[in-house]
């Protein structure tokens, strides 16, 4: 599936038991903005999981009919492979382990506040075209992005960019080496590593290469993708 392209404005599959807290976060998720798709079970969301092409699963941990890593199991077997967001009013790191261990690549811990919500969603959602630079390309460095990342102090930036560059032909070789193997859950697990990076630095072109990949972790287009973006970031460094 290609999560880039069609949609301007991408599309989200909530699922949510909870009337006031998906009121919520359909409306945060409009401010992005997204469209969203609501499930109150996991029954309601496997029903409608074949309706659009999502950019983002964003799925309570605990369902009225089951588990979140159990419907995203079947969400994954039926194809549907943009990347998932847990959300749960649970702490317990156990849980969080567990949820990321399953194939989701963030949890976010309800009450969440609207700005945190927002950040969570841009950062693991396409950017659409309209937002693009006049040259199409996001820029290697987003300063802006890296400095609240790292409260305002360039110091810290300059000192974490150099070790994210020092990084990367490590991270590069090992994505596709397991992409070549076939090796869906370390090819995952790389990505969740560096697109976490890729925000505290501000590596905003990466950053959109490595969440294309993470919603078609096996494609040799992504990859390819992946390994230009990459080029960039160490050529501009």
């Amino acid at each position: 599936m290609n999560h880039l392209s069609a949609t301007p404005i991408p599309t989200i599959l909530l699922v949510e038991d909870d009337p006031v807290s998906a009121s919520f976060l359909c409306e945060a998720a409009s401010l992005v903005p997204a469209r969203v798709d609501v499930a109150v079970s996991m029954s309601a969301a496997l029903e409608i999981a074949g309706s659009h092409d999502y950019a983002l699963l964003l799925i309570d941990a605990h369902l009225p009919d089951g588990q979140g890593e159990t419907l995203l199991r079947a969400l994954r077997d039926r194809g549907l492979e943009a990347p998932a967001l847990a959300h749960t009013a649970a702490r317990e790191p156990a849980l969080t382990r567990k949820l990321l261990a399953s194939g989701f690549i963030d949890v976010l811990c309800k009450p969440l506040g609207v700005a945190d919500l927002l950040q969570a969603l841009r950062r693991h959602l396409p950017v659409p075209a309209a937002d693009l630079p006049s040259g199409g390309k996001l820029p290697v460095w987003d300063d802006g992005a890296a400095l609240a990342a790292l409260d305002g102090k360039q110091s810290n930036v300059k000192a974490l960019r150099g070790l994210f560059v020092g990084e990367l032909p490590g991270q590069r070789h090992r994505i596709s080496a397991a992409s070549v193997n076939g090796d869906h859950a370390k090819v995952r697990d790389e990505l969740h590593r560096l697109v976490a990076s890729c925000g505290f630095v501000g590596a905003a072109r990466l950053g959109q290469a490595v969440r294309a990949m993470q919603a078609a972790p096996l494609d040799p287009h992504a990859l390819q993708a992946l390994q230009f973006a990459i080029d960039d970031v160490l050529g501009s460094a």
